[in-house]
């Protein structure tokens, strides 16, 4: 308990590296809160460290909950927007080089059951095609290929 006493910037630095490592490794970077107060132990601590703070735990806990409640401030909407903004991308796989010849008449809105590794699909186009035309899968959905004619 003496270290913690007497080495109070170090401590405040471990403890904000091990909160950043949290953060992000375990919780992975999706509440923000230890983010925030991971990096004011870390400013808090190299203050202190540099002597432009007073070394004392009281210090310590005023000086974190401003900088935390700064870094909040200021950060909270831009990380939010970080977070939220994903784009749509379609995802190529072994699947869209699969041809075959149609068993039956398909559409947009009537398909057939095709058997393909094991998997039952619904087989789904765009545009009318018959029965016995060549095919490729354009497209995957969760249990339905869309495919086209070759």
């Amino acid at each position: 308990m003496a270290f913690l006493t007497d080495n109070i910037p170090q401590t405040l630095l471990i403890l904000g590296v091990v909160a950043l490592i949290i953060e992000v490794a375990v919780l992975g970077f999706a509440t923000f809160v230890l983010f925030f107060v991971g990096l004011s132990l870390v400013f808090s601590g190299a203050l202190m460290y540099a002597g432009l703070l007073d070394v004392d735990w009281i210090t310590a806990l005023w000086v974190n909950a401003i900088i935390t409640a700064g870094l909040a401030a200021l950060l909270w909407k831009p990380l939010k927007r970080l977070q939220e903004s994903r784009e749509s991308t379609d995802v190529h796989s072994d699947f869209a080089e699969l041809a075959f010849t149609l068993e039956q008449d398909v559409d947009e809105h009537n398909g057939y059951k095709y058997a393909y590794s094991g998997i039952e699909w619904l087989v789904k186009s765009k545009q009318p095609l018959s029965k016995g035309c060549q095919v490729k899968v354009v497209k995957k959905e969760v249990g339905v290929f869309w495919v086209e004619q070759v």
